[in-house]
């Protein structure tokens, strides 16, 4: 057995409305202690939209896929990903840097606004819109992209990467929440679950920017170097040479030839 869930968004009348209203304020104890980290944002973007989930249990039982067709995918801040077979870029449109400086004007107009106003209430829907509509145009283009990725191949291999490390260490903070790699990789393992196709994951430490894909030789390549140069001849795009390097590295662990 296995277990789905959908999301629909609900029209209540204004009965209904009302009752979903009293409930939610009896629950908000139980809700605000089970989903920490949510409770801000449902403090502050606690909409005139409803929506419901609905979690369902059926007979699931996927017949492996042979793996045929299998793709390396690099990590990349600015394009989302770099895929080993041509090289193409996802090339992630960055919604929140899009609507950073639309969205910084509207925060300042929400300072300047008297809390607990009607002024301040509707300049704060505004900008909860703002930041709804990023988050729906980066969840809608990453399950478009998962789902070409599990429709075309039998395997995709990534790195097991630590998105929040990364995001600390680097300060690269909104670049990698405006990406949405942690997102991206959970639809498509479950997408290509779904059809008994795998997704593997390598580890974070492999050399896969350093090593040529064409010979092995491993080298150290400064950030500023966007193309691999190696000794043997060969040169190449860094990102698609690392992408190169973890399919490979993916197709060792399966033993595939």
């Amino acid at each position: 057995m296995a277990n789905k869930a959908y999301k629909f968004r609900i029209y209540p009348t204004k009965d209904q409305e009302q009752l979903i209203r009293k409930t939610f304020g009896c629950v908000r104890f139980v809700y605000n202690k089970m989903l920490a980290e949510r409770k801000e944002t449902y403090e502050q973007f606690k909409d005139d939209k409803y929506h419901i989930s609905i979690l369902t249990e059926y007979e699931h039982k996927p017949i492996p896929k042979e793996i045929k067709a299998i793709v390396g995918l690099d990590f990349a801040m600015d394009s989302l990903y770099v895929e080993s077979e041509q090289g193409e870029k996802a090339n992630h449109p960055r919604f929140f840097r899009q609507t950073q400086k639309k969205l910084a004007k509207e925060q300042k107009v929400l300072s300047r606004r008297t809390k607990g106003s009607a002024r301040y209430e509707k300049q704060r829907i505004k900008v909860a819109a703002l930041h709804e509509r990023v988050a729906n145009q980066r969840r809608d283009f990453l399950h478009k992209k998962s789902c070409q990725l599990a429709s075309r191949y039998d395997c995709v291999v990534i790195e097991d990467l630590n998105m929040k490390g990364m995001s600390q260490s680097l300060h690269f903070g909104k670049s990698v929440a405006d990406n949405g790699w942690g997102m991206f990789t959970t639809f498509l393992h479950y997408k290509l679950l779904e059809q008994g196709k795998h997704l593997v994951k390598i580890n974070k430490w492999f050399p896969s920017t350093k090593t040529c894909s064409n010979c092995g030789h491993v080298k150290n390549v400064a950030l500023s170097e966007r193309l691999y140069s190696c000794e043997c001849g060969f040169v190449r795009d860094r990102d698609w040479n690392a992408a190169i390097n973890i399919k490979n590295e993916g197709k060792l662990m399966l033993a595939l030839p």
